[in-house]
């Protein structure tokens, strides 16, 4: 029998989908399951967006611009414009979600055996991209406790090796809402510069930035136009996840030259993806605020109910739509299984992600979650109930002293 690649085997499961088969046998036992494992907002996608799509009148579906349909693309000119980014059609690539942008920037600027440094946790698929392109994650821990602040630049200083390539960091955070300021973003320009390595810079949740901050984009340091590549997409913006639209954009005319390769050799983004896209960009702002009001309801929500669990901390994330909490459990894998497999509160339960799949190094967030507040309050209130239900009784509950930590 044909042996499986060894790229395939050590592919990651995702976090995020792998308890998938014990929800559908919960709903088939009659539980009702929150989803709090993935961010699918509920939040309804502009109508414009689908209007457009409803409205397509070409004859044919053709093959758009391997970068992306020309007028699309002028539109993101002016969706960034607004956030003071300045940037030209030719600085923009658009791929098939950020995950497709984020492959063709690892393959165009690391070779096989080079190395991205990433502050943990972070999104999970970074894991799977880059086991894709053949890149080493060398990954710099931050602490529940520092509310998974930037680590010590010094930490990244200790990492960099011959073959570190570049930085990789989310903006506000996936898996934990954290929103890096100005100053953050500023030291790492520092060391960028210093060792001449990639800044790559996920900003998809840019638009979602609680009391009162303001999202510091990469696109605004100085001195790194070169080293910068920035991520973006329409996922979560504009609920249209099953759009799968993203872009990557640099200034560096190599990179993105480099990049278009990669983008040619899979023909063109998805064309009725690019047309919603291009029409969300008219979406009213009343939009962002109603949505920006729900989420800031909806966190609320989430952290002060868990912060009310004996045993239970997560810090009040300031970006994005999730928390990573620390439960007083002595697995995270073990307990998400469990709240599927074993448990319900007046036949209700909750599926979490463990935080396990968002860590690099072995053996980190066994007692952590990631929390997606992706549904309405009363959702989330329900769930939140259930959680606290399921922490009682829960034959791995722990109490560590490091559960108090940060209260």
């Amino acid at each position: 029998m044909p042996t499986i690649s060894n790229k395939g085997q050590r592919m990651p499961e995702s976090p995020i989908r792998k308890l998938v088969p014990y929800a559908e046998k919960a709903k088939k036992q009659g539980k009702k399951v929150y989803h709090l494992n993935i961010g699918q907002p509920d939040i309804e996608t502009p109508d414009i967006a689908l209007e457009a799509v409803r409205n397509f009148d070409q004859k044919v579906v053709e093959y758009s611009h391997s970068a992306g349909i020309h007028s699309y693309r002028e539109k993101l000119v002016e969706y960034y414009k607004k956030h003071k980014i300045d940037i030209t059609p030719d600085e923009i690539i658009v791929g098939a979600g950020a995950s497709e942008a984020i492959l063709f920037t690892m393959n165009s600027c690391l070779d096989t055996g080079d190395e991205v440094i990433i502050p943990e946790p972070f999104y999970a698929n970074y894991n799977g991209f880059a086991i894709s392109a053949g890149v080493t994650v060398k990954p710099i821990q931050s602490s529940i406790d520092s509310g998974f602040a930037l680590p010590p630049i010094g930490e990244f200083e200790k990492s960099i090796t011959k073959k570190t390539k570049a930085i990789l960091i989310c903006n506000p955070n996936n898996p934990t809402g954290y929103l890096y300021s100005q100053e953050e973003l500023e030291a790492l320009r520092d060391i960028v510069k210093k060792y001449d390595l990639y800044l790559i810079a996920d900003e998809v949740y840019r638009e979602f930035v609680y009391d009162g901050r303001k999202h510091f984009s990469v696109m605004h340091l100085e001195g790194i136009d070169d080293n910068v590549i920035l991520i973006d997409s329409v996922s979560k913006r504009y609920s249209a996840c099953g759009v799968r639209i993203g872009c990557m954009i640099s200034k560096n005319k190599e990179v993105m030259a480099t990049a278009l390769k990669f983008a040619q050799a899979r023909l063109s983004p998805p064309t009725f993806g690019q047309v919603a896209a291009e029409a969300a960009i008219d979406t009213p702002q009343e939009y962002f605020e109603q949505v920006m009001d729900e989420y800031h309801a909806r966190r609320n929500v989430v952290v002060e109910s868990i912060n009310n669990m004996e045993g239970a901390y997560c810090p009040n994330p300031k970006g994005a739509f999730y928390v990573v909490a620390r439960l007083p459990i002595d697995d995270a894998d073990k307990f998400c299984r469990w709240l599927l497999e074993d448990f319900d509160h007046e036949n209700q339960t909750v599926m979490l992600a463990p935080a396990t799949g968002f860590y690099s190094t072995p053996g980190s967030g066994h007692n952590e979650v990631r929390i997606s507040y992706v549904l309405n309050v009363n959702d989330l209130k329900n769930s939140m109930e259930a959680l606290a239900a399921a922490l009682k009784v829960y034959p791995g509950r722990t109490m560590p002293k490091e559960a108090f930590a940060g209260k």
